[in-house]
């Protein structure tokens, strides 16, 4: 049941409209009009396309007035593509290893109050996704949290539970299904620096 976002990301990845849109969007963001011109494709295609793609968190978009530009996520892209081959290694002792790194320390050290609290929630994505991995380091792999039991235990942190919640599963540190919780395989994790 875990490797199911693996599993989704390589379906996703595998076809050929979809990589074609990820090769035009590793020149730098484009808007869907430009993205269907460049493809010959129906604009329709491309939103149907490009909402597979951000599905598996490897596309993501901003809009600047009335427009939407799609970004690629080349750093995600990247470990994605990797964690195939790191499936079944001990990466649990390398995490536990990295939060020893000193910027990663001093994130913690910036954004948890002496009590263990978070002050607040960064916003910038890699110190973000530093804190979300300090806030789960206590939950087991392989046990299903029920929504009520994850929501105590990130109250034990911090009071907003459902934007934490629902960081943990956008940065694909958990996954869900039918109200229940379970940590991803770190090898699906984001990469911490």
């Amino acid at each position: 049941m875990q490797l199911d976002k693996l599993v989704n990301y390589h379906k996703a990845v595998g076809d050929p409209t979809r990589i074609r849109i990820v090769s035009l969007l590793k020149k730098g963001p484009l808007h869907g009009q430009a993205i269907a011109y460049k493809l010959g494709l129906q604009p329709s295609t491309i939103t149907h396309h490009i909402s597979k793609l951000r599905n598996v968190g490897i596309i993501y978009q901003r809009r600047q007035g009335n427009i939407i530009y799609f970004y690629l996520d080349l750093e995600r892209l990247e470990y994605n593509s990797k964690a195939i081959l790191s499936i079944g290694e001990d990466s649990m002792e390398n995490q536990e290893n990295h939060l020893q790194d000193k910027d990663k320390l001093s994130i913690v050290k910036n954004f948890i109050n002496s009590d263990g609290t978070l002050k607040i929630i960064p916003s910038q994505r890699k110190k973000k996704n530093v804190i979300l991995a300090y806030l789960i380091r206590d939950l087991q792999h392989g046990k299903t949290y029920q929504e009520k039991e994850l929501n105590e235990h990130i109250k034990k942190y911090h009071e907003d539970y459902a934007t934490i919640r629902r960081e943990l599963i956008m940065q694909h540190f958990m996954y869900r299904q039918n109200g229940e919780y379970e940590l991803n395989p770190k090898e699906m994790w984001p990469v911490i620096f």
